[in-house]
């Protein structure tokens, strides 16, 4: 009996290190550091912005993949828990599943706000630097 208590332990803790894992593959991406002031920037300095608000707009959406896949995982795990449970544990694991979404559209939702403010501020300079530096006449 000891044995298989000890056994239940050691696959608990490597479940808990794995979901730790799992959850460490979903880092956040940083935003671009600085978005050029329009009115004094350089050409290329808004080229290279526009470059850098790109790839973080891309990086946030590989982010909402990875935290998608890690929520559809966690999901499914507390799914294959609900055999042969009792009423209030299938509640508990029910109310976990709904703890994990929620988790999710929140996480989804901040990093949805974070890259929308960066790209509004960068249209905002961008506009500003095609104010100041109209593209030349076309003849």
């Amino acid at each position: 009996m000891r044995t298989s208590k000890l056994a239940a332990f050691a696959a608990l803790t490597a479940l808990t290190l794995l979901a730790g894992a799992a959850k460490a593959t979903c880092t956040y991406p940083p935003a671009p550091a600085k978005i050029p002031d329009g009115n004094t920037a350089t050409r290329d300095e808004m080229v290279a912005a526009k470059n850098d608000v790109a790839k973080y707009n891309a990086d946030i959406t590989a982010y909402q993949s990875c935290i998608k896949l890690e929520s559809d995982n966690s999901i499914a795990e507390l799914d294959k828990q609900t055999a042969g449970k009792s009423d209030d544990e299938k509640k508990a694991l029910a109310a976990q599943k709904q703890e994990a979404e929620r988790k999710l559209v929140e996480k989804n939702n901040a990093a949805l706000d974070e890259v929308t403010a960066v790209v509004e501020r960068f249209n905002e300079q961008l506009r500003a630097f095609n104010k100041k530096n109209p593209p030349a006449a076309k003849k």
